[in-house]
C-alpha cells in the first residue's frame, strides 16, 4: 500500500508505547488523549484525519505525514482498548470511511 508509516502503539502502564512498525523513527510514547492516537484511545473510536494540520494537538513525529487514520484495537471482551493501529500518508486526504470500515475489521481479528 506504500503508506509512509504503519504501526501499533500498545497500551502499557497508562500510556501508548510504540510497538511493531514500518517506516521512519516515530514517537516512543503518547499520553492518553494526546494527538490522534491518544484521542482514538480515549474516545475508543476510529479517527480519520484528512489533513493533520487541521487536527488540534496533532503530534508531528514527522513533518512528512499529511493525513492519518488511527483504529483502536480492543481486548477479548471488547471493552478495553489494548492498542491502536496508526497509519500515516504523505498525501492529504488519503483515508476515508471505506478504509475505516475495513481496518476496523482487521483490528477486530487481532
Amino acid at each position: 500500500m506504500k503508506f509512509f508509516w504503519t504501526g501499533f502503539y500498545r497500551v502499557i502502564d497508562g500510556e501508548l508505547v510504540l510497538g511493531p512498525f514500518q517506516g521512519p523513527s516515530a514517537c516512543l510514547r503518547i499520553g492518553f488523549g494526546k494527538g490522534v492516537c491518544g484521542t482514538s484511545w480515549k474516545q475508543k473510536k476510529t479517527i480519520v484525519v484528512p489533513d493533520v494540520e487541521d487536527f488540534p494537538g496533532h503530534i508531528a513525529c514527522s513533518s512528512l505525514s499529511r493525513s492519518e487514520i488511527v483504529v483502536p484495537v480492543f481486548g477479548a471482551d471488547g471493552s478495553v482498548c489494548s492498542a491502536v493501529l496508526d497509519i500515516d500518508s504523505t498525501e492529504i486526504g488519503t483515508f476515508d470511511r471505506t478504509d475505516a470500515t475495513f481496518l476496523r475489521l482487521i483490528a477486530d481479528l487481532i
